[in-house]
């Protein structure tokens, strides 16, 4: 089910862009933001700008409610996709294999912290009172796996599938991904996950803990419905107790920041056999998003 045209819209509406759009349910103080069916299947720095100007937006007027007295009109975020079977697969391999060839380290870092900041201020809700939601409908696979883990909330239909790639080419990822599984599993779990290479069903991370909400295949954004409505007469406290629980285990984007720096300096040493599988996984990220098209 779509959301309705007439639905009232967040300021900097102007902000939405052919590959990333957002609509406003006044009525649940949701904000749903959507990457459009046309956008990439992986994040590509055209793609992360789009999402990083509405969210820095979207935060600025939860600001200004907050300090207007207002501080319950938007208390959701949602994130999206609306390209078939794919919540995202990751980083842009293409990008990522040139930074590498070009021995540029500025760039992998830029790249890198641009992406950790896409998905760091969900991970701590703006440092609002705001709770974000991922909701997964199909692939979500390195950074989209990760961008799915920074939300407070992770719904998923039954269908979708989760994996980071990365071990295949002697990397790991390189958004956070171990610290906010360390969020939900023990870190022997996480380590097995990170390690595996393996593709995993959304059946599988539910019994696990890390998928919070599972939803039979369509029914994705009811369920998020659902959970809004269940929960937002304890928001209030719902959110004060996430507070308290991030100052017990905060993840700092300082620390996110050096992960990248690591990462990136591991990028570097990768082996023409590593870059071969980059450039084959990129191919298929290529034939995905062709077939995504109308």
């Amino acid at each position: 089910m779509e959301i309705e045209e007439n639905d009232r819209e967040v300021a900097g509406r102007s902000l939405d862009s052919p590959v990333f759009s957002t609509a406003f349910r006044p009525e649940q103080g949701v904000l749903w933001g959507y990457i459009e069916r046309d956008a990439p299947v992986c994040f590509t720095p055209e793609l992360i700008q789009a999402m990083r100007a509405r969210q820095m937006a979207f935060a600025e007027q939860v600001k200004r409610e907050v300090a207007a007295g207002r501080d319950g009109c938007i208390r959701y975020q949602v994130l999206a996709s609306r390209i078939p079977g794919v919540f995202s697969l990751g980083g842009d391999l293409l990008h990522f294999s040139k930074l590498i060839e070009a021995r540029d380290r500025e760039g992998l870092i830029c790249y890198g912290i641009d992406c950790v900041d896409l998905v760091y201020w969900t991970s701590v809700g703006y440092n609002l009172p705001v709770t974000t939601i991922a909701l997964v409908q199909g692939t979500a696979q390195g950074g989209g796996f990760e961008a799915a883990l920074a939300a407070h909330v992770i719904v998923a239909e039954r269908q979708c599938r989760f994996g980071f790639p990365e071990v295949m080419f002697n990397l790991f990822p390189g958004m956070g991904g171990a610290h906010y599984l360390c969020r939900r599993v023990t870190q022997r779990v996480a380590e097995q996950i990170l390690s595996s290479g393996k593709m995993y069903s959304a059946e599988e991370l539910h019994e696990l803990g890390i998928v919070d909400i599972l939803a039979e295949p369509g029914e994705g954004e009811n369920a998020v419905r659902k959970y809004i409505k269940q929960h937002d007469r304890r928001i209030r406290g719902i959110t004060a107790i996430r507070r308290v629980l991030r100052s017990v285990a905060p993840i700092e984007r300082d620390a996110l920041v050096r992960t990248v720096t690591d990462w990136a300096d591991l990028a570097l040493q990768l082996e023409p056999r590593d870059l071969k599988t980059i450039r084959r996984l990129q191919q298929a990220q290529q034939k995905l998003s062709v077939s995504a098209q109308p």
